[in-house]
């Protein structure tokens, strides 16, 4: 992740973790126990256990919008790239003001090469902005998402299937034995996935 990234979510957590912090709304005492919790695995690189708290904290309170922003970044973490997807964008459903809530979802997508829907999180998060620090943090994550449109070689974009369905029926894939390799050839690249994933929202 990069610093700016780091230094959102690291005031967002201290801002979560006072005790008169203003949250989104009130919490009950249970969910912020275990979003509490979660935080404290989460700043101590542990986001499987990040991931069982803040989804026992969501639970209990569904409608948390704090919650569902790290429950986002713990899932993209453990490599579930869907579920991260997901919580993001319940939190900035129920957090449109939110230039947390956008931010990060507009830098996952970035990072995933799903450049419009990242644009059109940015272009929200622009709307949220209240500061200068948050203005001049969006001004470079986008800076650096145009860097690489002009200097990155093609990616896989996430959003489309890298192979049609059919090449797995072909009788030179059957004939090879691949078919049968598939689950572990789909288990080979969820580790690529990881990796990016680690590097978009690693936490010291």
């Amino acid at each position: 992740m990069t610093d700016y990234g780091m230094v959102l979510q690291q005031d967002l957590a201290e801002r979560c973790m006072a005790v008169d912090s203003r949250l989104s709304q009130p919490v009950p005492p249970e969910a912020m126990e275990c979003f509490r919790e979660g935080l404290l695995h989460f700043q101590a690189g542990d986001p499987g256990a990040a991931l069982s708290a803040f989804s026992r904290s969501v639970l209990q309170a569904p409608e948390f919008g704090e919650a569902h922003i790290f429950l986002g970044l713990a899932n993209a973490l453990t490599c579930n790239i869907y579920p991260a997807f997901d919580h993001l964008e319940k939190a900035a459903e129920l957090q449109p003001d939110s230039f947390a809530a956008h931010f990060t979802l507009a830098q996952l997508n970035f990072k995933l090469r799903i450049p419009q829907k990242g644009y059109d999180a940015a272009h929200e998060a622009l709307r949220c902005a209240t500061t200068l620090e948050q203005r001049a943090m969006l001004t470079q994550l986008l800076k650096e998402e145009r860097a690489r449109e002009r200097n990155g070689i093609a990616r896989p974009w996430f959003n489309k299937p890298w192979f049609p369905r059919s090449w797995f029926d072909k009788p030179w894939f059957n004939k090879a034995g691949l078919k049968k390799q598939l689950p572990a050839l789909v288990v080979a690249g969820s580790g690529l996935v990881a990796a990016v994933i680690a590097l978009i929202v690693h936490v010291r």
